[in-house]
């Protein structure tokens, strides 16, 4: 069993956290916000993720999980120091250091010697060496670890991970930080820490191209009469592609997707390598998500018809099974439908008051509340609820009985027999 501190009480760091206790260890989670730690003594977690509160209870229970204010009171005493801060971009793409610099110049003095920074944070290339070199202390060793947690399937994705990736400077330190994990079974590998960042920012500037590109076809699909749910079955069946990220959408967003694959456009940029193809597929993105919101326009004869009607939308969060609000292609299609006069009522089971980003939205309690006197339905996020729904009821609440399906989460042959005019993606 190891003392851990975790740096950062967010959705990375309690995931983080309360896992590594899972797993036997001592941890103690550190955060500035006075209140947030109070609050997650008291059991009450400031964030959504499936079984992530039961997590952090049991632990606590059996004296494994600890919270303390103010990063010094956690690794003053600990072996692993696991970084796990807000990295937001700045305006032109790059990391915004200014939460990581502020943990490490409040523990770089206290740390034992011989214990270990883990960065989960995920930085920029060369940000292990950097900071190796900044602390300049030979008794501290910096290792890169990145996680790879999806946001509603995180605590599977850390206890059951496809593979756990460390970059260390010595093989000695690598074993130290892959004991930690011996209770999980899955590859492992060990690599320079430069090699480790990079893996993190690649994996999510991948994902995002793959799902830029079935959103292409799915544009292409809707030009020649093709259906992309059987084109993505297809092509998923071929090993070398597979059939994960094949499933369009509204355009993709989130906490990571965004700014990751700014941060490695940024990394090129400042390698002197013009990465044009990660450039146009964060370009296309934007591109689609505002020809999703067209879809909308498209429904109505006119614009004066248009802002003269209703518009009711369920999902805000990015995507299912989240609270998370960050980036969320839902938002961005309607700030779209705002900008041409939309008058909006929106649903999401986890999105119950308004949101200062979307002056004018009205929030219903309910998916049939948001839909009444509606002129146009558009679907957003992909919560099942969605497809369980009495459409039959849904049809008598609408003013017109128009659905505008961006996430394909619904059966058209099944729509259309109720009444309902179906637009879907690709189809």
């Amino acid at each position: 069993m190891a003392n851990i501190a975790v740096i950062g009480a967010g959705y990375v760091g309690l995931t983080v956290g309360a896992s590594l206790a899972h797993l036997g260890h001592d941890v103690t989670i550190a955060d500035i916000d006075e209140t947030k730690v109070e609050l997650l003594k008291a059991g009450k977690i400031p964030l959504f993720e499936i079984g992530l509160s039961e997590l952090v209870a049991d632990n606590v229970r059996n004296k494994n999980l600890k919270f303390v204010v103010g990063a010094s009171n956690a690794s003053s005493a600990a072996e692993f120091h696991f970084l796990c801060l807000p990295t937001p971009p700045n305006l032109d793409g790059s990391t915004d250091m200014g939460y990581f610099d502020s943990a490490i110049n409040e523990i770089e003095k206290v740390m034992k010697p011989g214990s270990i920074l883990v960065n989960k944070s995920t930085l920029p290339v060369g940000t292990a060496a950097r900071l190796q070199d900044r602390i300049n202390r030979n008794d501290i060793q910096v290792v890169s670890n990145p996680e790879f947690l999806s946001e509603g399937n995180a605590l599977h994705d850390f206890l059951h991970p496809s593979r756990i990736v460390i970059g260390a400077a010595s093989a000695e330190t690598a074993a130290r930080v892959a004991e930690l994990y011996a209770n999980i079974d899955a590859p492992v590998l060990i690599t320079d820490t430069a090699s480790a960042e990079l893996i993190k920012h690649t994996s999510n500037a991948f994902l995002a191209m793959k799902l830029t590109f079935v959103n292409e076809i799915a544009t292409l699909c809707e030009l020649v009469g093709a259906d992309i749910i059987d084109v993505a079955q297809g092509i998923g069946y071929d090993p070398r592609i597979g059939s994960s990220y094949l499933k369009p959408g509204p355009g993709w967003g989130g906490s990571c997707f965004p700014k990751d694959s700014a941060s490695l456009l940024q990394t090129a940029q400042n390698a002197g390598f013009d990465f044009e193809f990660l450039e146009k597929a964060i370009k296309l993105n934007q591109e689609h998500l505002k020809r999703t919101a067209q879809k909308v326009l498209d429904v109505f004869p006119s614009l004066k018809e248009f802002q003269d009607g209703t518009i009711a939308v369920w999902g805000l969060t990015f995507k299912a099974g989240t609270d998370d609000l960050r980036s969320s292609p839902s938002l961005v299609v309607i700030e779209h439908l705002l900008d041409k006069g939309a008058r909006i009522c929106a649903y999401d089971p986890m999105v119950h008051e308004l949101l200062p980003q979307l002056d004018g939205v009205t929030i219903a309690n309910d998916p049939y509340a948001a839909v009444e006197g509606a002129n146009a339905l558009v679907i957003l996020t992909e919560w099942e609820e969605f497809s369980t729904l009495n459409f039959e009821k849904i049809k008598k609440l609408m003013k017109s009985p128009t659905i505008i399906d961006a996430r394909n989460i619904l059966q058209r042959s099944e729509i259309e027999a109720y009444g309902f005019d179906y637009v879907g993606m690709g189809r």
